[in-house]
C-alpha cells in the first residue's frame, strides 16, 4: 500500500529545468518535485508520495485526509495500552 500525505506548496521554483517547491507538512517542511502537478499554486494543496506531488487537492479534502491520519494513531495508541494491559494482566 502506497500512503500519500498532504502538505501546502509554500514556495516554487524551477530546479534544473524542473519545476520543484517547498511543501508544508504541518510544521514541517520538505522540498518536494512538483513536475506532475504543474498547474499548483502557491498556497494550495497536494498529495506528495516519495517527493512526488500526485495530485492538487482542495483544502476541505486535505482536512479529511488529515483527520483519518489523525485517527489512525489514535488506534496505535489503543493497541499499545491492550497489549500493555495483557501483559500487566499476565505478571
Amino acid at each position: 500500500m502506497c500512503l500519500g500525505i498532504p502538505g501546502r506548496v509554500t514556495e516554487t521554483f524551477l530546479q534544473h529545468e524542473v519545476l520543484m517547491g517547498k511543501v508544508d507538512f504541518g510544521g514541517v517542511s520538505k522540498q518536494v518535485c512538483l513536475n506532475l502537478t504543474p498547474e499548483v499554486e502557491v498556497g494550495q494543496y497536494v498529495i506528495v508520495h516519495v517527493g512526488f506531488a500526485l495530485q492538487v487537492i482542495d483544502e476541505a479534502e486535505a482536512e479529511k485526509v488529515f483527520e483519518f491520519l489523525r485517527n489512525m494513531d489514535d488506534l496505535e495508541e489503543l493497541d499499545t495500552d491492550q497489549s500493555d494491559s495483557k501483559l500487566e494482566s499476565t505478571l
